[in-house]
C-alpha cells in the first residue's frame, strides 16, 4: 500500500508538466524570495559560500553555489581516493559475479547501471560506494582521483528521488534514472563515477573539459539533490577502515586508497 502510494505521488510530481513548473520556478527571479528561508530550513553554512546570500538571484543559483577557494581540503596523497561530493555515505560493498549489488534491501544491476557490457567485466568483484546528497549539501561534483577520462556517456530518461524512500520503494532508481557516467583510468586501474539525477531530466551539468582529471577538480554539478555511485575495478580499492555507513563526508576527504591490481 505504502509502496504504491509513494510511486503514485512521485509520478505526479515528476511528470513533464509538474517538473517543468518546478524547474522554471527555481530559475525564475521570483524564487529569490525563497532563498533566505531555504538557507534557514536546510541550515546552509553561509560562511563557506563564495557569495553572500543576497547575491543569489534565484533558488537555482543558490543550489548550484560555489564555495570559497579554501573551503575544502583535498587529500593529495598519490594513492588516496577522496570524496567527490559533500554527502552521506549510504552504502559500500562488493559487486558480485552476477553484477548485482544490494542497497536498502533492493537488488541493482551494475550492468544495467553502466549500460555497457564490454565495460562490465572489469568491475565484477570490485567495490561500489553510494553517496547521497540532500538539498542541504553543496552540489558540485569533483574528481575522486587523478586520471584520464576514457569514456563519458549518458543514460536514462526520467529521474526519481534517490533518498531513503526512493531507494526503498522506487523502481531500480540507481540503474534507471537519468545519469551521466564517467570512466577514469588511473595508474592503479579503472574507476567509474556515476552521477545519478534525482529530479528533472538533464539535471546534471558537466563542467569539466578535456580528458585529464586532477583529484579535487570540479567535474559537474547537480541542479537538484541526487546521488553519486563510485565503482572500482577488482582489487584496486581499499576503503578507509574508519568509514562506516551512514556517515557524513565532504569533498576532498579520504575515503580509501588505490592499490596495484594483482
Amino acid at each position: 500500500m505504502l509502496q504504491g502510494l509513494y510511486r503514485f505521488m512521485i509520478e505526479l510530481t515528476n511528470g513533464r508538466l509538474t517538473s517543468g513548473i518546478l524547474k522554471r520556478f527555481s530559475r525564475s527571479r521570483i524564487s529569490r524570495y525563497v532563498v533566505p528561508s531555504f538557507a534557514k530550513v536546510y541550515q546552509l553554512n553561509l560562511e563557506e559560500m563564495e557569495k553572500g546570500l543576497s547575491e543569489y538571484p534565484t533558488l537555482h543559483d543558490l543550489f548550484v553555489r560555489t564555495l570559497k577557494q579554501d573551503a575544502r581540503r583535498i587529500d593529495k596523497s598519490n594513492d588516496a581516493v577522496v570524496s567527490p561530493v559533500d554527502a552521506v555515505i549510504e552504502d559500500v560493498g562488493l559487486i558480485n559475479e552476477t553484477s548485482d549489488i544490494i542497497v536498502k534491501g533492493k537488488t541493482y544491476s551494475i550492468e544495467e547501471m553502466l549500460g555497457d557490457r564490454e565495460l562490465l567485466a572489469k568491475y565484477l568483484n570490485g567495490t561500489y560506494m553510494i553517496l547521497y546528497l540532500s538539498p542541504s549539501h553543496y552540489h558540485r561534483i569533483h574528481s575522486p582521483v587523478d586520471g584520464i577520462v576514457t569514456k563519458q556517456w549518458t543514460l536514462g530518461a526520467k529521474s526519481y528521488p534517490v533518498n531513503k524512500l526512493g531507494l526503498k520503494y522506487g523502481v531500480r532508481t540507481l540503474a534507471k534514472n537519468f545519469r551521466v557516467l564517467t570512466e577514469v583510468k588511473t595508474e592503479f586501474g579503472h574507476v567509474a563515477v556515476v552521477k545519478v539525477g534525482a529530479m528533472f531530466v538533464n539535471s546534471i551539468e558537466t563542467t569539466h573539459k578535456g580528458s585529464e582529471l586532477v583529484k579535487g577538480e570540479e567535474m559537474a554539478y547537480f541542479s537538484f539533490g541526487s546521488t553519486v555511485v563510485l565503482l572500482f575495478e577488482k582489487n584496486i580499492f581499499q576503503i578507509d577502515p574508519t568509514l562506516q555507513s551512514p556517515k557524513d563526508i565532504k569533498v576532498g576527504e579520504k575515503i580509501g586508497i588505490l592499490t596495484k591490481s594483482v
